[in-house]
């Protein structure tokens, strides 16, 4: 529990949600061009995901793995509330989840940060606005607790263009976590960076994972990033209509060092059907286009 969240809602607590998904479709409906029009061509809808059933328990960090365009956003989208599906339903703790809500929290791959807010004005902004009766006090206090979580200490009054790649979204880390959700959802948050970024924002993410034990569901396309923050892979096939393939355990002790992970020879195999999963799904996909 957060030290600094002396007065919050009821849906706080001590552990972390369990995310169960029912069913999950999403279609959208097709668009008509010109051209399809000139020639009475009707264009079909589009099934992005069918049937995704899964579950996924307090406390657990979940990656979720496959080919490019096979609608890992879209659930992860429909997870947080920004997008209802089609068929099917999401229920967090038992409750339906039909729009956003402070109980997820989402860090996006483009950062998304108020460019005329400081570091410190864009976590703040996000606690007033999920906890306005806290004292202007209280809302300091819940900032720099996350700005020394993120290790921002020295930044919290630069504007986001100041800010390196990494800087912003360690800066969307601590957003989504101020409000102190029971589910820390993660779309790529590290794709846009390069290796020795990304490698240290990883390290930074187990940390803060130890510290805080959230249930987290990662959207990645890299597999070495899997293995190293996940208790569970979720492996997707390729899209249209794409479907959960296998749940891999990753069964590693924790805390977890990178330099570590490969004198396990589990990692090999994990990875190796990791790699050959991507691989066939990946090359499927360009089959399907020529």
């Amino acid at each position: 529990m957060i030290s600094s969240h002396t007065d919050l809602p009821t849906f706080t607590s001590e552990v972390s949600a369990q995310l169960v998904l029912k069913g999950i479709s999403k279609v959208f409906p097709g668009r008509r061009s010109w051209q399809d029009k000139l020639t009475k061509r009707t264009s079909s809808d589009f099934a992005a995901i069918a049937d995704i059933n899964l579950t996924i328990e307090p406390n657990t960090f979940v990656s979720i793995i496959g080919p490019s365009g096979c609608g890992k956003s879209t659930l992860l989208n429909i997870v947080a509330g920004l997008t209802q599906p089609t068929d099917g339903e999401v229920l967090l703790n038992g409750v339906s989840v039909d729009r956003p809500g402070p109980d997820r929290g989402v860090v996006f791959q483009n950062y998304s940060l108020m460019p005329w807010m400081t570091v410190a004005e864009n976590i703040r902004f996000a606690i007033e606005t999920v906890y306005p009766n806290l004292s202007i006090v209280q809302q300091k206090d819940i900032v720099r607790e996350y700005i020394d979580l993120v290790g921002l200490q020295g930044a919290e009054h630069k504007h986001p263009h100041e800010l390196s790649g990494g800087m912003k979204q360690r800066v969307g880390i601590a957003r989504a976590l101020s409000i102190n959700p029971q589910i820390l959802l993660m779309d790529e948050p590290f794709g846009a960076l390069d290796a020795l970024t990304r490698g240290f924002l990883q390290d930074e993410i187990e940390r803060i994972w130890e510290q805080q034990r959230k249930t987290v569901v990662l959207i990645t396309h890299s597999i070495e990033e899997a293995l190293l923050l996940s208790d569970k892979i979720v492996m997707m096939s390729r899209g249209p209509a794409a479907r959960i393939v296998e749940v891999l355990e990753v069964p590693f002790p924790r805390p977890r060092k990178r330099e570590s992970l490969d004198q396990y020879p589990l990692y090999h195999e994990l990875k190796a059907e990791l790699e050959q999963h991507l691989s066939r799904e990946t090359r499927a996909v360009e089959e399907s286009r020529i």
